[in-house]
């Protein structure tokens, strides 16, 4: 009897061991169970290379309420590289627009606000009137705006997300999923950073005039993160009945951004904590390795027929790798592979081949190399020579 008692405790101590050694090796598998406990969907993804740490439900389709506007900020961003519209253009609002309801800065029919104080609404008080009036300036109605913002969604992958309207308010049908929302607060943030510094902006004002004269109104902002979480970025918060509280929170610290997308939490206090739960995790357990940045001239190769001998080969992008903190050290090398033998002329971006990286000897991703410099086609003049050389080389 004490026998089969003592076995039996061995294979207990046994299994317990081996169930906190998988757990460790496995982190999201017990933070799983832990982490955003009331939320519907959540996800943690690293920014830069769009890698996900934690989820739970964040390829399920929910209602986004107001992170649906970080879409229409993209748009509206991508509308002022494009020279479509200016930071200092003055807005008409609408009817439609000022009749949104919901979250809003309370603008009249016929008010005039210029682009760069609409932004700002939406930014820092999630304005719903200031959303519409955007995309109605862009597109030239709603509906139309909407169709942009679909396609788009379409370019970045966002399978899951079906925009029905600019500003996230309920609509049957309008939905988007936590990873699908962590993707768009990535495009929005790598490509137009320094929208970090009006989204978090704590507080700020815009002056409504009228035919009744001007006056102030003053926005606070929504992410309440921003007061007390450390390197906090962004982004975005969203509440409707049926969506319930959600938010997209964003932080870099040490060089490595992270994205925390909460959907359907228990209340505007409870997503705050979730969403800095997550993050806490992500920064206490990851590290970021960076490839050369891009543009650094990482190999010279031969080129045949042209003006130089040699032509240096440059990074198209800078490439970051998360890894776990445990594997800090391993060492992140590469290998330049050109695509053929390069033969004059070449054009200064010209893509020539790729930089395949390496973590500890193990693939772990690639990129596009290119030309850094123009390199022209020899004349007949220049050839000489080296026709000269091949002949002999036949002769012998």
């Amino acid at each position: 009897m004490k026998r089969q008692q003592a076995k039996y405790v061995f294979f207990l101590v046994l299994i317990l061991t081996c169930t906190q050694v998988f757990a460790k090796a496995n982190p999201t598998t017990e933070s799983n169970q832990t982490m955003a406990a009331t939320a519907r969907s959540y996800v943690l993804m690293e920014q830069s290379s769009g890698k996900v740490l934690l989820e739970r439900n964040s390829e399920e389709p929910f209602p986004p309420a107001s992170i649906t506007k970080v879409m229409t900020l993209l748009l509206i961003n991508e509308a002022i590289d494009a020279g479509k519209i200016n930071w200092d253009d003055k807005v008409t609002i609408s009817e439609h627009a000022a009749h949104m309801g919901g979250s809003q800065v309370f603008m009249e029919p016929g008010e005039e606000q210029t682009v760069r104080d609409l932004v700002k609404c939406i930014c820092i008080a999630s304005a719903n009137d200031a959303a519409v009036a955007m995309s109605e300036y862009i597109a030239g109605s709603e509906e139309q705006f909407v169709e942009l913002m679909n396609k788009r969604a379409s370019e970045l992958g966002m399978n899951h997300t079906v925009f029905k309207n600019a500003c996230g308010l309920h609509i049957d049908g309008h939905v988007s999923t936590a990873k699908d929302i962590a993707l768009m607060s990535r495009a929005l943030l790598e490509e137009h950073p320094e929208m970090s510094k009006i989204l978090t902006t704590w507080m700020d004002s815009i002056t409504h005039r009228t035919r009744r004269g001007e006056s102030e109104f003053g926005l606070s902002n929504t992410n309440k993160m921003i007061k007390w979480y450390k390197g906090i970025t962004g982004l975005k918060t969203g509440y409707t009945p049926q969506a319930k509280h959600c938010v997209s929170a964003t932080a870099t610290r040490d060089q490595m951004g992270l994205i925390a997308v909460i959907m359907g939490a228990a209340d505007g206090k409870t997503r705050f904590q979730e969403a800095a739960q997550l993050l806490d995790y992500g920064f206490a357990n990851y590290k970021v390795k960076v490839g050369p940045a891009i543009g650094t001239i990482i190999a010279q190769e031969p080129i045949k027929k042209g003006t130089e001998k040699h032509i240096d080969i440059a990074t198209a992008e800078t490439k970051a790798f998360v890894v776990p903190k445990s594997s800090a050290n391993s060492e992140l090398t590469y290998e330049v592979q050109i695509d053929q033998s390069l033969i004059a002329p070449i054009s200064r971006g010209q893509e020539v081949g790729r930089i395949v990286y390496y973590l500890d000897g193990n693939e772990v991703g690639e990129g596009k190399v290119i030309s850094a410099s123009d390199v022209k086609k020899a004349t007949l003049k220049q050839m000489i020579p080296y026709m000269g050389k091949r002949f002999f080389k036949v002769s012998q």
